[in-house]
């Protein structure tokens, strides 16, 4: 093992990493802290990558800013999609299965509809960072993995922010816990969960437009990522989102060094691994209570 191929594949990791937690801090806030189990989320993924790959198509805009502009967009949209989720399945006590079996739908309408529109083929985008890489050293900075991890550690940690130190954020959090305690401080949980989802909703449409500077992407790239945004929260710790950039970490240096060393088919059971070795440690995740 060299020292500069170490050094790689441990910048590479911690690059991937921020990727990861961009895609899974949606599910962490959804799942861990609404406790709406929305498998759909991939599908808004890649609806935002779509969405920058056009706009980078048409007009030249960079993925990042057209990602930015569309969040109100993705909020809105998240906003109508929890109140018909919480109308028709949430309020009459049927989410656990039915609920499930309607974000199935979700996701498979939203691919068979992207298929319809613009067909199989992997769609990109262009950008002036996207074929640069730094090097120091030995080691290289590619900016195509490096930029989305700038935004999506901002992204992340904002929102830890916001839910740790706002009114707000803090009936996110407690909203899972304890609804009548909520509704006696005069909090309406139905409101304060619609507008969380719409957080997360929105912050898929960011994560589309990280993904698509990083790879070409189709309408069914985002059933591989199920597992993923799934794991990341979970191995970290339901509804945390430091133990979601922990488990970002720990899956993207996983995945990076067992891709580098022993080669790409294994980073996805040595990834997963990792996830059953800890669980059966610590069932709460890392930073679990």
């Amino acid at each position: 093992m060299s020292g500069s191929l170490f050094a790689n594949a441990l910048v590479s990791g911690l690059l991937l990493a921020g990727f990861y937690a961009a895609v899974s801090v949606g599910i962490s806030i959804a799942f861990g802290m609404l406790d709406v189990v929305n498998i759909a989320h991939p599908a808004f993924i890649i609806l935002g990558s779509y969405a920058a790959s056009i706009a980078n198509a048409s007009i030249g805009a960079d993925p990042i800013v057209t990602a930015v502009a569309l969040s109100p967009a993705f909020f809105a949209l998240g906003l109508l999609l929890y109140r018909f989720y919480h109308a028709t399945f949430e309020r009459r006590g049927r989410e656990p299965l039915r609920g499930l079996a309607f974000f199935f739908g979700i996701l498979f309408v939203t691919e068979v509809a992207l298929i319809l529109a613009f067909g199989v083929d992997y769609r990109s985008v262009t950008a002036r960072y996207i074929g640069t890489t730094w090097r120091f050293g030995t080691v290289d900075l590619p900016l195509r993995l490096f930029v989305p991890f700038v935004v999506s550690v901002a992204m992340t940690l904002s929102l830890q922010v916001f839910l740790s130190r706002t009114f707000f954020g803090r009936a996110v959090l407690a909203v899972g816990q304890d609804q009548l305690a909520l509704q006696l401080m005069g909090v309406d949980p139905v409101r304060i969960k619609q507008i969380a989802f719409g957080i997360s909703i929105a912050t898929a449409g960011v994560a589309g437009a990280l993904l698509v500077i990083i790879q070409p992407v189709q309408p069914s790239l985002g059933r591989e990522y199920i597992g993923l945004v799934f794991a990341i929260p979970v191995l970290g710790g339901m509804g945390s989102i430091a133990g979601t950039l922990a488990g970002a970490a720990i899956l993207g240096l996983a995945t990076s060094f067992t891709a580098t060393f022993f080669g790409p088919s294994w980073a996805p059971a040595v990834s997963f691994g990792i996830l059953l070795f800890a669980l059966a440690f610590r069932p709460s995740g890392l930073f679990g209570r």
